[in-house]
């Protein structure tokens, strides 16, 4: 596989197990994310012309061979009808708020085709047709799944570069950034590690030029995250040091996804209930890991964590199962 760009690598966590044929409002999160990413890379290969703080970007220069065809989609929408586009970072990436669903909807087909064209990216049966109303309707849905190597390898060089000590490169330092505006960065850090992900955003404050630029910057739009404030994590990390000043309460894009998997016997066991699981996940192409087992195990799904907990439908007669229910870190 060809090396990925920054944005590139992003969006291989972004699309992971969204939805491939809807635009929902998780999905326009992770592309607003995803377009800032892409303005983050070219402004991380040089590709604009500087005159102090102002950024320069000239039409003409999406002719230029340099760049790329998802750049161009993502330039395209924020030049509108300009000729010419100067402003400084913060302005660019506050663009990205205001694009409209058909330009989300480029941004998307860009990045997957680039993104499947690397082998980086696929087209799976969505998890949630693994549920049993979906098996008995018969309906068929759709997603991404991301190459399971790329994407754990990208995922854990982000936890190493932020919770031990040492300097960040920039492209950690964005990719951080970009984590916490997707409201997802609950699903790779544990409760007690956000501590150290506040602590460490208060560090680079004061010793980056590009977090100082960045990290003050939102995009994300609060009407379309579900915002939790885990009061503890709040309470102990905004009386800290760390906390003084900034606010680090990470929004969480509510993205939960409940899956009901019926099981062959009325009163199954454990082993039984787990045998019914994988066979289904099997049957549908997933790719899954058993990170746990017992009563309530833990399971590995297309890069996506999730406990599997015993549970029962209520119809005439009672259908005993799993549920999944992801699982993030921070819980």
């Amino acid at each position: 596989m060809k090396e990925l760009s920054f944005a590139q690598n992003f969006s291989i966590i972004a699309l992971n197990a969204q939805d491939s044929i809807h635009l929902t409002t998780a999905k326009k999160v992770f592309l607003r994310c995803i377009a800032a990413a892409t303005i983050l890379e070219l402004y991380l290969d040089n590709s604009f012309e500087t005159e102090g703080d102002f950024l320069t970007l000239k039409r003409e220069d999406l002719q230029s061979p340099a760049i790329t065809r998802y750049q161009e989609a993502v330039l395209k929408t924020l030049f509108g009808k300009k000729e010419t586009l100067s402003e400084q970072l913060p302005q660019y990436l506050q663009k990205v708020t205001k694009l409209s669903k058909k330009m989300l909807n480029e941004v998307e087909h860009t990045f997957a085709v680039s993104l499947t064209e690397a082998n980086a990216l696929e087209e799976i049966p969505a998890l949630l047709g693994c549920d049993l109303e979906y098996v008995t309707a018969g309906i068929s849905m759709k997603e991404y799944r991301s190459n399971p190597e790329v994407f754990s390898k990208l995922t854990e060089s982000l936890r190493a570069e932020t919770l031990e000590a040492g300097a960040m490169t920039d492209e950690a330092i964005l990719m951080l950034w970009l984590l916490r505006e997707s409201g997802c960065i609950h699903d790779y850090f544990s409760r007690e590690e956000l501590k150290r992900v506040a602590e460490r955003i208060y560090e680079l404050l004061g010793s980056s030029s590009l977090a100082k630029q960045v990290f003050p910057i939102t995009i994300h739009k609060t009407i379309e995250m579900g915002i939790k404030n885990f009061l503890k994590v709040k309470k102990e990390v905004m009386s800290t040091p760390s906390g003084s000043g900034l606010n680090f309460v990470f929004p969480v894009m509510e993205r939960s996804q409940s899956v009901f998997i019926d099981t062959e016997e009325f009163f199954a066991n454990k082993e039984e209930r787990l045998r019914d699981v994988k066979a289904r996940l099997e049957s549908k192409g997933h790719i899954f890991t058993v990170i746990r087992e017992g009563e309530v195990p833990l399971i590995k799904i297309d890069n996506v964590l999730y406990e599997a907990v015993p549970s029962a439908k209520q119809y005439r007669i009672p259908v005993h199962g799993v549920r999944l229910r992801k699982y993030p870190l921070s819980l």
